[in-house]
């Protein structure tokens, strides 16, 4: 394996995306503690255990494509990045427009160039689109697994998502709908996940 394709480790990528660059003013004095932290409109950039917990639940490797669903400040968009390393590719989606612009700035000038950030579609879940994805990430709580998330997967691919309070990663076995391995993970709160 040449350099350039090396998994990065999770803590080289904390180290290079820090987590005061994604933070309001009056929350940046609390970066390094491990709390959630309002990031307004509502929403929390969530504590760097319970991130490093679900990206390693994730187990991104260089050259993969990812989706963020929730990206919120953008940070884990741009830990994400870091990880796929600049053969992979990470869009960030954010349904809230003040924190999508918040996001885009928080990242400029960091050097990623794998990530790119999208407005969320009112009524959908995701990037149908854009599918399918080697990983998603999702940081809001569903009510239930959305089936509609999973349809994102690619045979293969792996969704860490929160639902009712648990912590689920769900790898996609095959082709049908149902060819899914869920494994539950502890429990974990978040802002929900909506839709419209």
């Amino acid at each position: 394996m040449n350099a350039e394709h090396d998994p990065i480790s999770l803590a080289e990528a904390f180290a290079r995306v820090p987590r005061r660059r994604f933070l309001p003013d009056d929350q940046q004095g609390w970066a390094e503690s491990n709390i959630p932290l309002e990031i307004g409109c509502n929403q929390t950039n969530s504590q760097p255990s319970t991130v490093a917990d679900m990206l390693t639940l994730l187990d991104v490797s260089p050259g993969q494509r990812v989706l963020d669903l929730g990206s919120g400040s953008g940070w884990t968009t741009a830990l994400l990045g870091v990880l796929v390393g600049e053969t992979g590719s990470v869009v960030g989606v954010e349904r809230l427009r003040e924190l999508l612009d918040g996001a885009i700035a928080a990242c400029a000038g960091l050097g990623i160039e794998s990530i790119e950030f999208a407005e969320a579609v009112p009524g959908t879940l995701g990037l149908p689109e854009r599918a399918p994805f080697d990983r998603i990430l999702v940081s809001a709580g569903a009510a239930s697994l959305p089936d509609s998330l999973v349809a994102q997967l690619g045979v293969g691919g792996v969704m860490v998502i929160p639902v009712a309070g648990e912590m689920l990663r769900v790898e996609r076995t095959g082709e049908a709908d149902d060819a899914v391995s869920i494994t539950r993970h502890g429990r974990y709160r978040f802002v929900p996940l909506i839709v419209e």
